[in-house]
């Protein structure tokens, strides 16, 4: 099970609107203005890989969408999220909003993490 996170401005919902379990659907809101997000991020993300393997590897989906602003930092702790979650062969996938210029810029400097092994793919509405 996946627990909500919240702190700063910051939250993070589990969203479970497929009953299907084959991804964990994670929906941030808000802003992610802290110095070192990672201090957050980090450990909590270590918690849901670790779900979702023992899980099956099910997807864990992350949705920035109703997202405000997050800083070139959190930009850092999400690479740092990518490269332990392809460690662990954990699919990911990012689901942004590219009419907001800010997250398009910032997925689009992040695609530089997909490969064509499939465990990262960038998805925009």
């Amino acid at each position: 099970m996946v627990l909500p996170l919240a702190s700063d401005g910051l939250t993070i919902e589990p969203v479970d609107d497929r009953n299907d379990g084959t991804a964990i659907r994670l929906v941030w809101k808000g802003r992610s203005s802290a110095r070192n997000p990672g201090e957050l991020l980090v450990p909590y993300f270590q918690g849901v890989f670790d779900w979702a393997v023992r899980s099956g590897r099910v997807t864990v989906e992350m949705h920035f969408e109703r997202m405000e602003h997050f800083n070139s930092s959190t930009v850092g702790a999400l690479i740092y999220l990518i490269q332990d979650a392809r460690g662990r062969q954990v699919p990911m996938v990012f689901v942004y909003d590219q009419k907001l210029k800010w997250q398009k810029l910032s997925f689009d400097a992040m695609r530089v993490f997909v490969k064509s092994d499939g465990l990262l793919q960038m998805r925009s509405v």
